[in-house]
């Protein structure tokens, strides 16, 4: 039998720290893993739905975007995969009587682990305004609060409209066709929160916000460089890509300001070599950078690479590139000085990454939010594209572009419409589908979708999926913003930090999980997912769901569509709940590459999705060639006696879910307010390993933000940097702390001071 849920909230400050681990997975992987599994769901329950998970015939994992190989093995999933499946398939509930006991004030002062661990949520609940407790209401009551408070807005752009990763095709493909018939393009979601900064860089330069490789490129890579990303912990089944390209030979430099595990030694579960061997040594270099300093080292080795003879495909260049030129000119004149500061790194390193850039006929570089949540995002991944169009390494087997999403089907929302910017071209097929006119004016992102709340010119807060407040930047204002709204809607699996800081009503919308068996009037149905290199697939879940009083995510929009458009909509939304077949009939007809969907999608593992620079070598860009870009180079300054600090996720998250409260790769347990930071500058500041520190940001307007009581951690991170948890240290990061372009919230680079502190 499962566990029950911890009744009291434990002690997350007082941690226990031992030497960081330099090998990943193994078998303390698999004991973990089962662990916790048959804590939340029993030994049935476990067996029964991790054999599903990431199978042809089964659920997609509700963690990570990483792509499944097409042979797959019968346990295809990851620590942390399975960790996300034992949330969603626990057998703890979260019910009426719960909310009975728990005032929302009481709840509000729980951890966001605590509130998680809870279990599924049973029944729709609603907070009226002046309440103490959420009470229960049915479904139709709970439309009509939200149609009544949608009809009395002076404008359609008072409605905010937020989507989570985890939401599949068909739900996000209805769901922006119900924001934008009722009127908004405010479509925030958490892309705008993390992969922002990757579709805007590459879609001005080769013509495509995606990555252009498949899981084939890297074992056909010569070299794949990782920067910014920490597989491990964060995408653990690309450990496995890598070990499987390292047998054919190919070499990695892996980029980061922090020592990974999963990139020094992999340990596959899945062989005799992880469980009982020494594993795979995976990194040939390692560059450990000092935050923010990814543009110098793309930019320095571009101009090692103009200076070596023969070493541009000039031919590639030539044929399929814009503005070689000026950014010759600019890249011919990086700094080494100005290099060597801003990476942190020593000449012969770069010059060894060199070498083995020149001796590589097809590299692949990967990242991840290292490299998008900086202030200089943008111009940092153009930089990548740089050296790889220098190379001729687009569109060319085994080479390319490779940013890796975080949630499961974000870049699919993308593809769906889930875009506060959506292209002229997609409207126009969106009018000539379903005959309406959409709104044309952009609607808000993330950050402006929170100044909107705080300022009163946004009044209505819908989430599909996702823990929005816990998410998001600068955790005071968003609160106070949240709390400005009229009605807040949080459609969910499971209770989290957005439920309970709530505007003047509230409501939480119990929704299916991708393991739960998916019944409609018109028999058992499945949705599709778009992985992080664009292969399409169906997800069908097995389970009974947690309760009868669910609604799956797309029978939701069509009821809440119904009940607030009415009659006026000539859009089939009782056909669209009743057979999910029918959405996808229509997204064949919107987006581009979904021809024929139904049928391609009914085949094992699905089908790829057509990429113009990777299948044709055709940049669709403005110039209708990949550009070269010449941005000035930049990097985070720290001043005397300040560090440099990076927000990040421990291995027991996913995202803001708190699956646990240890670190095991960085030594940490039973804690997660901790801040590592190099032992000099732990010296220098005067703070011994153990003692605690508040976290105070700096910025230019004078302003500071304080995160209190971190235990300081001796750890070999890049000197003057350090790193903590989010969702603890988001606190630290104001809402206009973005980066250029794609107004990403620019958590990596956050200039703070340590004041020692009392720990008690």
């Amino acid at each position: 039998m499962a566990g029950k849920p911890p009744t009291g909230d434990p002690v997350q400050d007082a941690p226990d720290v031992a030497a960081p681990q330099h090998a990943a997975a193994g078998l303390p992987a698999i004991a973990h893993t089962l662990r916790i599994a048959q804590k939340q769901m029993g030994v049935r329950r476990t067996a029964l739905t991790l054999l599903k998970v990431n199978q042809k015939d089964g659920f997609d994992c509700p963690g990570c975007a990483w792509p499944e190989p097409d042979k797959r093995h019968a346990a295809e999933f990851c620590e942390n995969g399975a960790k996300a499946v034992a949330e969603e398939a626990t057998l703890r509930r979260v019910t009426p009587d719960f909310f009975a006991a728990h005032p929302v004030a009481d709840l509000a002062t729980r951890s966001g682990y605590w509130l998680g661990q809870q279990g599924r949520l049973t029944h729709p609940m609603y907070l009226a305004e002046g309440a103490e407790t959420y009470e229960p209401v049915t479904w139709e009551r709970a439309f009509d609060l939200i149609a009544e408070e949608l009809h009395a807005l002076t404008s359609p752009d008072e409605a905010l409209f937020y989507t989570s990763g985890r939401t599949s095709n068909e739900a996000a493909f209805l769901y922006q066709l119900f924001a934008r018939e009722f009127g908004t393009n405010n479509l925030p979601d958490c892309s705008n929160m993390c992969h922002e900064s990757s579709g805007s860089a590459l879609t001005d330069t080769i013509g495509v916000g995606k990555g252009s490789v498949l899981l084939e490129d890297l074992y056909q890579a010569d070299l794949i460089i990782v920067a910014g990303q920490n597989p491990g912990t964060n995408h653990p089944r690309m450990l496995s890509a890598l070990e499987k390209a390292k047998a054919g030979g190919t070499k990695i430099i892996t980029v980061n300001p922090l020592p990974e595990a999963g990139m020094e030694r992999f340990k596959n579960p899945q062989n005799a070599r992880g469980l009982a061997g020494g594993g795979t040594p995976l990194t040939d270099l390692f560059l450990q950078i000092r935050l923010g300093g990814d543009q110098a080292l793309f930019r320095t080795l571009g101009r090692l690479v103009l200076e070596t003879e023969g070493a541009v495909d000039t031919d590639f260049v030539r044929e399929h590139t814009h503005g070689f030129e000026e950014y010759e000119r600019t890249a011919r004149a990086a700094d080494w000085d100005e290099t060597l500061r801003a990476t942190g790194l020593r000449r012969e390193e770069i010059e060894e990454a060199l070498r083995m850039v020149l001796a590589s006929r097809r590299t692949v570089v990967c990242w991840a939010m290292g490299l998008t949540q900086h202030k200089h995002a943008v111009p940092t991944i153009k930089e990548v594209v740089n050296l790889l169009l220098l190379r001729g390494d687009i569109g060319r087997p085994g080479a390319g572009v490779c940013p890796v999403r975080g949630h499961s089907n974000v870049q699919g929302d993308r593809t769906m419409g889930i875009f506060e910017r959506p292209s002229a071209a997609f409207l126009d097929a969106l009018e000539k589908e379903f005959g309406f006119a959409p709104p044309r004016e952009h609607g808000l992102d993330v950050v402006r979708a929170i100044r909107a709340l705080r300022d009163g010119d946004a009044k209505v807060f819908f989430a599909m999926g996702g823990n929005f407040v816990a998410a998001s930047p600068d955790t005071d204002v968003t609160e106070a913003a949240m709390r400005r709204a009229r009605l807040t809607v949080h459609v969910s699996t499971k209770l989290n930090r957005s439920h309970v800081i709530t505007g003047a009503r509230a409501l939480i919308l119990p929704t299916l999980g991708r393991t739960e068996r998916d019944r409609q009037s018109g028999g058992d149905q499945f949705v599709t997912v778009e992985d992080s290199m664009g292969m399409v697939h169906a997800s069908r879940g097995r389970l009974e769901p947690a309760s009868p009083q669910l609604l799956s995510e797309p029978a939701i929009v069509c009821r809440l569509a119904r009940r607030v458009l009415g009659t006026a909509s000539t859009t089939p939304w009782e056909e669209f709940e009743k057979d999910y077949g029918t959405i996808r009939d229509r997204v064949s007809r919107v987006v581009p590459g979904f021809e024929d969907f139904n049928a391609r999608v009914a085949r094992p593992g699905g089908f790829t999705l057509p990429h113009a620079p990777r299948d044709e070598r055709r940049f669709p860009t403005a110039t209708g060639k990949a550009n070269f870009t010449a941005a000035p180079v930049e990097y985070p300054k720290a001043p005397e006696g300040r560090l440099l600090l990076q927000t990040l996720r421990s291995h027991d998250q996913y995202n803001t879910t708190i699956y646990g409260l240890d670190d095991r790769y960085r030594g940490i347990k039973n804690g997660r307010r901790v801040v590592l930071v190099h032992p000099d500058d732990a010296h220098a500041l005067g703070l011994a390993d153990g003692t605690y520190a508040d976290l105070v940001s700096e910025w230019t307007d004078g302003t500071e933000r304080r995160a209190p009581g971190f235990r300081v951690v001796h750890y070999p991170t890049a000197p003057g940097c350090a790193a903590a948890y989010y969702p603890e240290t988001n606190v630290l990061v104001p809402l206009d702390h973005t980066a250029d372009t794609s107004n990403t919230p620019a958590s990596k680079s956050l200039v703070v001071r340590l004041e020692q502190a009392d720990p008690a």
